[in-house]
């Protein structure tokens, strides 16, 4: 049976606090309905444990020239200067018109993670399998809890073991409006996965998704063609206004002191009160 060593979970952790210094989705990718709860067991990505996560921001938005729904990788994600960024907080900062086309393009906080699937209760055919689980910042605060918030204690290195020492991710999904919640989600007491053996365990292990290659990532120029086009939708360049450079998201987890609602940055200003909560509620979905 794989156990995850105190080494891994170290290099996982120390991953997690140089964070805090510094379209549609694959068909690999775990999708959840309201109203199921979906148990999985996490995974290290044990060649290079600081790759267990991988934390991106993402724009989405109808495109104001075709009406398809179009979506991009932000640079911010690497600490780079990002195109929609800046078009979206110009918007912000135009006539009314133009405040509510910014108050349409969706600025997302996600992240990825290895998981192999206990029980899909809507597609059984999953289970045994490794998926990539994508998530907002509801199960962000219970998963960085359980690293290396008042969880850890409890948790920590057994949240990635497939050993009956590790502990599975319970993920309750409910509807609350219009939006799914997963406030309920939580992280089980030590328990054998059914089925799991040496075999089974090394094979999952040898199964386990490059998540910092899932998204196919836009160059600086595409990304300003997409505004282009999308956009601005007269083929000429947006001038972009504020080429502020924000902290690169990374691979691991941050530190739950990072997950309160983010402070007004660029693309999000502090003064308009639909645009955070569109950014917040970006964040509750897998």
């Amino acid at each position: 049976m794989t156990n995850i060593s105190n080494s891994m979970f170290e290099s996982i952790r120390g991953a997690l606090a140089s964070s805090e210094e510094k379209s549609s989705g694959p068909t690999n990718i775990l999708r959840t309905e309201p109203g199921n709860t979906y148990t999985v067991r996490l995974l290290p990505f044990a060649s290079d444990a600081s790759k267990t996560f991988f934390h991106y921001y993402q724009h989405g938005w109808n495109s104001f020239a075709t009406g398809q729904y179009v979506n991009a990788i932000s640079p911010q994600t690497f600490g780079e200067r990002d195109p929609i960024g800046e078009a979206r907080y110009k918007l912000y900062r135009g006539n009314d018109d133009e405040k509510a086309m910014a108050g349409k393009i969706n600025r997302s906080e996600k992240w990825l993670v290895n998981a192999y699937i206990v029980n899909d209760p809507v597609n059984p055919d999953n289970n045994g399998k490794v998926m990539i689980l994508r998530y907002g910042k509801q199960l962000h605060k219970v998963i960085a809890s359980a690293i290396e918030g008042e969880d850890a204690a409890d948790l920590g290195a057994k949240i990635f073991d497939v050993s009956p020492n590790g502990c599975n991710l319970k993920i309750v999904v409910e509807k609350q409006g219009d939006y799914p919640t997963y406030v309920s989600s939580k992280f089980s007491f030590p328990s054998e996965i059914p089925g799991m053996d040496d075999t089974k365990a090394e094979a999952a292990m040898s199964n386990l998704y490059k998540l910092d290659e899932v998204f196919t990532i836009k160059g600086y120029d595409e990304l300003v063609q997409m505004v282009d086009e999308h956009i601005a939708g007269s083929g000429d360049s947006v001038e972009p206004s504020q080429p502020n450079v924000l902290p690169a998201a990374t691979h691991a987890v941050p530190a739950i002191e990072s997950v309160p609602t983010p402070a007004a940055s660029p693309a999000q200003p502090a003064n308009d009160s639909d645009a955070e909560i569109k950014d917040l509620l970006a964040g509750l979905d897998l």
